[in-house]
């Protein structure tokens, strides 16, 4: 199998919690993920713009596929660290496109930047977050 067939691959299997978005994958690569969503109602706060959860719960989602995407057959990953700067609103029917690169790959630590950015292309918010690396036990 390709490289890149497998990162496609990897990147198409969202966990059941990253399908609830309606997220699509753009583009899959160990150096960049792209996916866009339709900012749905039931993503939405009482302000009927994108909740904030969501936005966090997004990118918490692309940084582990962004990680999946760099690891070794049976090792895995979760979250130890995140940070979210909510720039702008994102109003429902809007699509929202993202783009998550590393800032640091390490052996045991990788750490990513999702940029979500609104229809007119301004900036909605910044996610950066920690992956701790799981390697297989055994």
């Amino acid at each position: 199998m390709s490289d890149q067939k497998r990162y496609d691959e990897i990147a198409q299997q969202l966990p059941p919690f990253g399908q609830i978005f309606g997220l699509r994958v753009l583009q899959a690569h160990p150096d960049c993920l792209r996916a866009e969503l339709l900012v749905t109602e039931a993503l939405s706060n009482r302000n009927g713009v994108l909740h904030g959860g969501a936005i966090m719960g997004l990118a918490d989602n692309l940084g582990g596929t962004a990680t999946f995407l760099n690891l070794a057959e049976g090792q895995g990953t979760t979250t130890i660290e995140s940070k979210t700067n909510f720039l702008r609103s994102v109003a429902i029917g809007e699509t929202l496109t993202t783009e998550t690169t590393p800032l640091h790959r390490g052996r045991r630590t990788h750490v990513w930047q999702t940029r979500l950015i609104r229809s007119d292309g301004k900036l909605a918010a910044v996610v950066t977050q920690t992956q701790m690396i799981l390697n297989a036990s055994g």
